[in-house]
Order: structure tokens, then C-alpha cells, then sequence
């Protein structure tokens, strides 16, 4: 199962193309679900583990996965489903996101599919998954639902959104020269609840969009209907989200007379160094991997200090 991902270097070529591939798999017998394969080190069948009292109800225990002591999540057990594999038969998806290692648990991988963000559409209300689902498809007339690991990994791991003293000062001092509002937009809640209790500690006034269509129309309608000194001060965009990824938003911002210098941070949870190429390639101000408070923060402080 290991080769499913042998040619993850050349899916890279998909950054800023509006594509992404997904990795399918199963948690019970019906239900096919789906990861971004950007997210993705390796899938193997599931290793040997220790238990660790008191850890998250969710956590099955730590794995020496290469070396590295790895948490091992059970996925059926946010989502209110039972696996169908018993313990030790079922197969480990080791993802690397948000600066941590960790691996999922599922009953099955099925294999990799190639689509379109624009294919890739916000979660009914109605979904079993709830608010671990980010978003939907379709492939060969079957629902899949992509899942929002990163809202699972924060309620294993607890979120983090305070800010140092030293930045909430600076903040304050910039706020005095003149208010700054940032849009920001995240298809997952979790990251739009953090990122906007960190800029709200520097005094920044933040809006926020679910996607990059929604923050393209936004953008789009107040530079057609308001004067430049009401506009937003910089954006903050997730790269992977449905309808319009982070790096088709950019270039289309970048291609807009009206909007090309507006400063725009792209905050992650991929890693690889293909993101820093892609920055320069769609013209971002800067790459910023999820999730510190302190760097994020300085960030945009910097990035509104350069604009003024």
C-alpha cells in the first residue's frame, strides 16, 4: 500500500492549477471519505503500539512509525462511527500537517483521484460527519467527504491563539496610527477561530470568508463600490480549500489592477518546499506554515508596516 503515494514529488506540478488529489478510504463499509494527498507521508498497515494512560479518548495509542514516537488516532471515533476492521488489521495514514506527525486509523484505503477545487463544495448541515467535514465531491456518482483533520487534531491536541505581550503592544501602537481590518479566509472553522483570536490580539479587525470564491467576491465588490482607504489592509488565505484553492485566489488578485498590490499571507498546514516556490509564483507577500499565534502575528504586523 506504500506505493499508492511512490509519486507524491510530481502531484507538487497541481499547486496553482486550481487542482488537487485526494486519498479515499474507509471507516466503515458504506461511507468513502477523503484526504488532501499534500497531508500525506505514507500509508502503512497498522504497526504494533503502546497505550498511553490518560491520553484523548481518541488517541489509540504511540507508534514507532521510522523511528518517530507517532500518536495513533482512531478516525471512526469523531466521527460517531464504528470501524469494521478489529484492532491491528486496519491500515495507518501517517499525515504531516500544522508542524506535527501523527497517523489515522482507518479500515481501508481505496486510492488517489484527481479533481478540481471547483468540484469541491462546502458540507450539507444535514452530514452524519458534522463539523469534521470540510467539504464534499462527487467520483463515479458517490459522495465523498473530506475531512477536517485539522479541527480533529485540535481537539486532541487543544488550540493555541495567545499572543506574546511584546506583539499585543506593537499592535496597539499600530492600531493608534491607524485601525487595520484583514480578511481572512479558511474553509475550516477551527483555523478561522484561531486565526482571528490571534489578530484580534494586535487590535486588527478581521472578516472573515469561507473559501476563495467568497473572499474573490468580496475583495472584487469593494473595489468596485468603496474608496481604496476603506478596503481591507491584507488578506490571510488557507491554500487548500473548495471551489478556489489559495494559490488560484492569489493569482487572480495579482491580475486585478485594482487589487495587485494588496499584501497577501498564505498560512498552511501543508509543508514541503514546493510552497515556497509557489509563493513567488503567484506573488504572495509571504508563506506561513499553521500554526503559531506569535509568528502569525508578526507576520502581519510586518506585512502592514511594509505597506505603509
Amino acid at each position: 500500500m506504500s506505493d499508492i503515494l511512490s509519486s507524491v514529488d510530481q502531484r507538487t506540478q497541481l499547486a496553482g492549477q486550481n487542482r488537487l488529489e485526494l486519498l479515499l478510504f474507509k471507516i466503515d463499509a458504506r461511507q468513502l471519505f477523503a484526504i488532501n494527498v499534500f497531508k500525506v507521508r505514507e500509508v502503512i498497515p497498522e504497526p504494533k503500539y503502546k497505550t498511553v494512560p490518560q491520553s484523548h479518548p481518541y488517541v489509540i495509542g504511540i507508534a514507532n512509525i521510522r523511528g518517530h514516537a507517532t500518536p495513533l488516532i482512531q478516525l471512526a471515533s469523531p466521527l460517531g462511527r464504528h470501524s469494521q476492521v478489529p484492532l491491528g488489521q486496519g491500515f495507518i495514514i501517517v499525515t504531516e500537517f500544522n508542524r506535527m506527525v501523527q497517523g489515522f486509523r482507518v479500515d481501508a484505503v481505496d486510492k488517489i483521484i484527481n479533481i478540481s477545487w471547483e468540484a469541491v463544495l462546502p458540507p450539507p448541515k444535514s452530514s452524519r460527519s458534522g463539523h469534521y467535514m470540510t467539504a464534499v465531491t462527487q467520483h463515479e456518482d458517490q459522495l465523498i467527504e473530506i475531512l477536517d483533520v485539522e479541527r480533529i487534531l485540535a481537539d486532541v491536541r487543544g488550540l493555541e491563539a495567545n499572543v506574546s505581550e511584546s506583539l499585543r503592544n506593537e499592535g496597539a501602537t499600530a492600531q493608534q496610527q491607524r485601525p487595520h481590518r484583514i480578511l481572512v479566509v479558511d474553509d475550516s472553522s477551527v483555523a478561522r477561530l484561531q486565526v482571528r483570536r490571534t489578530l484580534e490580539q494586535i487590535g486588527v479587525e478581521v472578516e472573515l470568508a469561507n473559501d476563495g470564491r467568497e473572499a474573490l467576491e468580496k475583495l472584487e465588490a469593494m473595489a468596485a463600490q468603496s474608496a481604496p482607504e476603506e478596503w481591507f489592509d491584507a488578506v490571510v488565505s488557507d491554500i487548500e480549500m473548495p471551489r478556489m484553492d489559495g494559490y488560484t485566489l492569489c493569482s487572480r488578485l495579482r491580475a486585478d489592477e485594482r487589487l495587485a498590490k494588496l499584501p497577501i499571507i498564505l498560512h498552511t498546514s501543508l509543508s514541503g518546499s514546493f510552497n515556497q516556490a509557489m509563493i513567488e509564483r503567484v506573488g504572495a507577500s509571504s508563506f506561513l506554515p499553521k500554526f503559531h499565534p506569535d509568528e502569525l502575528a508578526s507576520s502581519v504586523l510586518h506585512v502592514l508596516e511594509h505597506a505603509r
